[in-house]
């Protein structure tokens, strides 16, 4: 692995910019970019569930709670898909929307198994468009998230056909490691400069597919990060993005 990331760092340097007449797949992220959780997992989702241990959770701090969660995860994480990980963040969020540490834990726990629920996730509107786009110009589609969710069962849950599909509870590293990023190239047959990686998350997305010389386009749905480069705020824009013939 270390051979393939030393050769993407060349091509990096070989070939400034994107050479588009190569490419031959696309990799998705999974939450936030293809599929919106359901309001089972949003802030009204977090008060029901804590009504369950008798906490008062204020929807209201939701947003906070999870952007200081996902910074703490970020400082301490070490890139090792761990049960646990996911409990303790799901944990800071409850606790920070007012929950008592008694019951904290245990409002966590289930909240973790409300997102391994396959229905509570549905495509956004933008995402069959494009990915039939994409395969009418004969482009690999691949799958790579960090959760605790079977992808597989995901996928054939929610009738999606993709050619491949990493996820880090059976893959064991989460992103941005680079293992994660391999073994979906490996499983698409593809080198890094014959995929475009999109994604919501700069440092599990775009950080961690720009580092082995894959290009990344960030999908920024709420605007968080408007000068950000190769930065599209729909999926309806990436055929372009990715310089792809428009349909006639």
């Amino acid at each position: 692995m270390q051979f393939w990331v030393a050769r993407a760092r060349e091509r990096t340097r070989e070939r400034p910019g994107y050479p588009r007449a190569v490419l031959k797949a696309v990799l998705f992220d999974v939450d936030f970019t293809l599929f919106r959780p359901g309001p089972e997992l949003g802030p009204d989702g977090y008060r029901r569930v804590g009504e369950r241990y008798r906490l008062r959770l204020d929807p209201d701090r939701y947003g906070r709670a999870r952007a200081a969660a996902i910074a703490e995860i970020q400082r301490h994480h070490e890139l090792v898909h761990d049960e646990e990980v996911w409990i303790a963040f799901t944990e800071q969020i409850v606790l920070r929307m007012g929950g008592d540490p008694g019951g904290a834990r245990a409002c966590a726990t289930d909240m973790v198994s409300e997102w391994e629920r396959h229905e509570n996730f549905s495509l956004y509107e933008d995402a069959l468009p494009v990915l039939e786009e994409l395969r009418r110009h004969d482009l690999k589609i691949g799958l790579i998230s960090n959760g605790q969710r079977d992808l597989d069962e995901f996928a054939a849950h929610h009738d999606l056909e993709v050619d491949a599909i990493v996820g880090s509870k059976a893959h064991g590293r989460v992103k941005p490691h680079a293992s994660i990023f391999f073994a979906a190239l490996q499983a698409l047959a593809v080198s890094p400069d014959e995929v475009a990686m999109v994604g919501d998350s700069y440092e599990d997305d775009i950080e961690g597919a720009r580092a082995l010389g894959i290009r990344a386009i960030l999908l920024d749905r709420d605007g968080l990060r408007p000068e950000a480069p190769d930065r599209i705020d729909t999926l309806l824009a990436l055929p372009a993005a990715l310089g792809l013939p428009p349909a006639r």
